[in-house]
Formats: C-alpha cells, structure tokens, sequence
C-alpha cells in the first residue's frame, strides 16, 4: 500500500472515539431494554432488603422499639407510639411491594421518606446516625420513584390490564 492510499484510507475511517461513541450510542438501546430491568429489580430488592431487616428488628421487642423511639431516635411532631407504629408498618409493608414490583413508586415514597427523617432530623441531633448510607437509599428510592419497577414487576401487569380494560371500554358502544 502506498503513502497516498493509507491517507485516503485513514480519511475515511472515523476516528477512534468516533468509533466508540457510534457503539455507545447503539449499545445503548439495548442496555436499557435489558439491563436496565435487572437494575431496577436489583434496587427493589436491595431496598426491601434493608426496611424488611430493620421492620423484623423493632418487632422482635416492642418494648424496646418504643425506648428506641422515645429516648433514641426522638421523632419530632409525632407522639412516641404512633412513629414506631408507622415506621414498622412502612418497614414491613413497602418492602413486601417493592418484591412484588406493586405499587412500587408509592411503596418508595415512604421509605424515601423515613430515611430522609434518619439523615437529617435524628442524624442532626444524634450524629451516630448521620451515615453516607442513608444519602445512597435515598437516590435508589429516588430512582424508584422516577422509573417506577420496571418490565420485571407486577406494575407493568396491572398497567397493561388496565390499559386493555380501558380499551375494551371505549369500544363498547354507550
């Protein structure tokens, strides 16, 4: 091959990072058709994994989720019986959607919440419960809450029944 031919060459192939963005951005689709599912099943169950595991603690002792609750965790503008009835019950009922893939955004929103109130209103008082941990849960319960559960989730079942009732509905006439 001569000089003027491997320059005539070289002008037609793109460059290498030409190359790999065209391939990202071909890939990409794909990923997100099929990793990105697993990735949202991977958060549910993480999740449901850390509130289900604190939810059997507090109920293992009542006795001593409500001391938690009243000397240890000192919610503010809910009496002491009443935070440590929610924060079981959201520990224990969300995760169980978040599994399922049901309801998955507003079994989220709770838990979003809780651990907002663990960072910043009994991590400000208490610093043994300021954790980076906590920021983490909130961006994958965010991320929950804006994608919702994904293709591998009962969500996507009763989107599309729903869906195929609403369109059986408007065929029938009135």
């Amino acid at each position: 091959m001569t000089m003027t031919e491997s320059l005539v060459l070289a002008r037609r192939l793109p460059p290498l990072p030409k190359r790999l963005v065209r391939l990202g951005y071909s890939i990409a689709p794909r990923l997100d058709t099929w990793l990105f599912p697993l990735v949202q099943l991977g958060l549910r169950l993480w999740m449901a994994k850390v509130f289900f595991t604190s939810g059997l603690t507090k109920i293992a002792d009542w006795n001593i989720t409500l001391q938690l609750f009243e000397f240890e965790y000192k919610v503010p503008l809910l009496p002491v019986e009443v935070a440590a009835f929610l924060g079981t019950f959201f520990e224990l009922v969300m995760p169980v959607l978040l599994v399922l893939g049901l309801f998955t955004r507003a079994a989220a929103v709770p838990l979003l919440v809780m651990a907002m109130v663990i960072q910043f209103v009994v991590g400000a008082s208490n610093p043994a419960f300021d954790h980076v941990e906590h920021y983490y849960w909130m961006l994958l319960l965010m991320v929950l809450i804006a994608r919702g559960g994904g293709t591998l989730s009962l969500d996507l079942l009763l989107n599309r029944y729903l869906a195929s009732g609403d369109a059986h509905r408007r065929r029938k006439p009135s």
